[in-house]
């Protein structure tokens, strides 16, 4: 099936029982595949007016204790990001789908891009994490929206499938694992009267579920442990706001996912999503080159960035658009002592070539 539908049928197995979206190129298969498969397993999926909407409906079923989930592309998302910094500040777990297309504004429709990184770290207004996974695969499309929820669920955090228009439209197989791991959200065992966002050494507070006798104020305002608004103590808002980033920070080695293959290689790839489908091939007869493939690509894998760095005598980042996690890698790269680390970047809708990346490393490595 399409990475789309595989998306779908991620979300429903690890559980969501909730979608709301609004049809948009190239995401638009999510979106009617949610609105008969949904309900043949007795969830709810609606279409709202927007893509402001949307979200805003997804963040108002998890606070019932439901898994929800929204699916857009580039115009979309950024409708979003009012919302996003709403669910950061409310800690709310939600799913976001974003099938990445051309842009800026309505750009190409129709065709895959990269564009989208930075917006899903910064996108929003303020101090505050998001976790971002990127499938380059049918299959992934399938695992990472389940790894999404549980990610979200357990850190209390929305969390971002950041794909693109080839790999959502992109037909293949995926299996399904036996061994499936399934984390929902820590609800609170107690009534809880006021102090619903009072937390242990590990950051994340209890979830306490609206209709299940809880008394919560929820509000994006700067809030203590009540939930109650604070606004005009900065030492309030410094502890709440240093929590939500710590929360994900502090775990970031638990959280971050790569894939690496050939690491003492003096020459290596760093890539994510569709190109690195292509950098496989150029692997597979050049055993002289790395590939660093990210797969979480926030919070952004340091630890093992450096490591390959320390060795690494020529980094080349291969990205669909001009350079955007590409100064992450350079800054991470370049303190660990490699000073060679390069762009390789396209835009347009066309993902690097095999031939093309291989005429690129030719005065490098072969």
């Amino acid at each position: 099936m399409q990475g789309n539908e595989a998306c779908v049928e991620g979300a429903l197995y690890v559980g969501c029982k909730f979608f709301a979206g609004y049809p948009i190129t190239p995401a638009t298969e999510i979106t009617e595949r949610m609105a008969w498969r949904m309900h043949e397993m007795g969830g709810v999926s609606i279409q709202l007016e927007d893509e402001i909407a949307s979200i805003a409906a997804i963040i108002g079923a998890s606070w019932t204790g439901t898994k929800a989930m929204t699916a857009t592309s580039g115009p979309g998302f950024s409708l979003m990001q009012e919302n996003l910094g709403y669910a950061c500040m409310t800690e709310t777990p939600i799913v976001i789908v974003n099938v990445q297309r051309g842009g800026p504004s309505t750009g190409q429709p129709t065709k895959a891009s990269q564009g989208d990184v930075m917006q899903t770290r910064w996108g929003s207004h303020g101090d505050y994490e998001t976790i971002v996974l990127a499938p380059n695969s049918v299959q992934e499309m399938f695992d990472l929206t389940i790894e999404a929820f549980n990610l979200s669920e357990k850190y209390r955090v929305p969390t971002i499938v950041l794909s693109d228009a080839d790999i959502g439209h992109m037909r293949g197989k995926f299996t399904v694992s036996e061994d499936i791991k399934f984390i929902d959200r820590k609800y609170c065992t107690k009534h809880v009267e006021h102090n619903a966002f009072i937390c242990d050494e590990g950051l994340v507070p209890e979830f306490p579920k609206f209709g299940q006798g809880h008394r919560v104020h929820i509000t994006g305002l700067t809030h203590d442990v009540s939930g109650y608004p604070k606004t005009t103590d900065p030492e309030i808002h410094a502890k709440l706001v240093s929590r939500l980033v710590k929360k994900i920070r502090n775990h970031s080695n638990e959280i971050s996912r790569t894939e690496i293959l050939n690491p003492k290689a003096d020459t290596i790839l760093v890539t994510y999503g569709s190109p690195s489908n292509s950098v496989f091939e150029v692997l597979s007869e050049n055993h002289n080159i790395g590939l660093f493939r990210l797969i979480t690509l926030w919070p952004f894998p340091e630890t093992e960035m450096k490591q390959i760095a320390k060795t690494a005598k020529h980094i080349l980042v291969l990205e669909m658009n001009l350079g955007q996690i590409y100064w992450e890698v350079e800054r991470i790269a370049r303190q660990a002592g490699c000073q060679k680390v390069e762009l390789f970047s396209k835009i347009g809708g066309e993902i690097h070539k095999p031939d093309e990346i291989i005429k690129r490393l030719k005065n490098e490595v072969l």
